[in-house]
C-alpha cells in the first residue's frame, strides 16, 4: 500500500502505455489520473473504452498534451479530442466495444490473437487476416497489453484482493491482468480477511501497487431531470 497517488504513478517514463480503466465517468482512476497530469509525463498511448470528458478524468491528459496515440471504442463527449484529430495532432484507433475487451482480456490470459465476426467487410477489417469457420466470416485479432494499468475499485485489503462495486465492474477487472504493472486506486483499504472470498473479483496476484484515493467527485457524466 503507498501514501498517495503520486508515488503510485512516480516511476511511469514518458511514452508508456497505459490503460485506463472506466466506462464513461464510472469507475475511472481519477486520483491516479490528477497525479499523472501534474507529474507531467509526456508522449503517452493509452487504452481505455473512451476519453471522458473535457476537464475531467482523461479529457485533462489531452489538455495538459500527454497524450501521443489513443485506442478505444467511443469518442463522443470530449471535444476536445474531436478537434485534435481532425487537425492530425492525436492519433486515434476506434476498435469495436467488445472487440476492445476482449483483446484486453486475451493480453491477460496470454492468448496472442482470435477471431471475431465484429467487424468483418468493414473498414475495421483492412489490412487483417481473415477467415471462414461453418460458413461465417472472421477477422483476428491481436491481443492489447500495457505498461501500467491504472484501475479504480471500491475496496481493496492490504495484499491487493478487489472488489468492484455495481458498474465500475466494467474494464476494471481485465485490465488489472493485461500490464506489467497493474496500479489500483480504491475508496477504502481493509485487513486480510475482511473482504468476503465470493465477492473479490481481482486477486492480489494482479496488483502491483494499491492506494486510497484522496477525493472523489462521483460526476454524473449526463443529468437528466425530470420536468416538474
Amino acid at each position: 500500500m503507498l501514501a498517495s497517488s503520486a508515488e503510485a504513478v512516480a516511476d511511469i517514463a514518458d511514452g508508456s502505455t497505459l490503460m485506463l480503466g472506466g466506462f464513461g465517468l464510472c469507475g475511472i482512476p481519477e486520483n491516479l489520473i490528477a497525479a499523472l497530469v501534474s507529474r507531467g509525463t509526456k508522449g503517452l498511448h493509452t487504452i481505455s473504452n473512451n476519453m471522458g470528458v473535457d476537464g475531467f478524468g482523461m479529457g485533462l491528459m489531452l489538455e495538459a498534451a500527454m497524450i501521443a496515440s489513443h485506442i478505444g471504442s467511443y469518442v463522443g463527449e470530449n471535444k476536445l479530442l474531436e478537434k485534435l484529430v481532425i487537425a492530425g495532432k492525436l492519433q486515434v484507433t476506434l476498435i469495436p466495444q467488445g472487440t476492445l475487451a476482449e483483446r484486453i482480456r486475451a493480453g491477460g490470459a496470454g492468448i496472442p490473437a482470435f477471431y471475431t465476426p465484429a467487424g468483418f467487410g468493414t473498414i475495421v477489417a483492412e489490412g487483417k487476416e481473415s477467415r471462414e469457420f461453418d460458413g461465417k466470416h472472421y477477422i483476428l485479432e491481436r491481443w492489447l497489453k500495457a505498461d501500467f494499468s491504472l484501475i479504480k475499485a471500491w475496496k481493496a485489503d492490504r495484499h491487493g484482493n478487489l472488489v468492484y462495486r455495481k458498474t465500475a465492474r466494467n474494464f476494471n477487472p481485465m485490465m488489472a491482468t493485461a500490464a506489467r504493472i497493474t496500479i489500483a486506486e480504491v475508496e477504502e483499504i481493509v485487513e486480510p480477511g475482511e473482504l468476503p472470498p465470493d465477492s473479490i473479483m481481482t486477486p492480489g496476484i494482479y496488483v502491483k501497487r494499491i492506494v486510497k484515493g484522496e477525493k472523489y467527485e462521483h460526476r454524473i457524466e449526463r443529468r437528466t431531470l425530470r420536468s416538474a
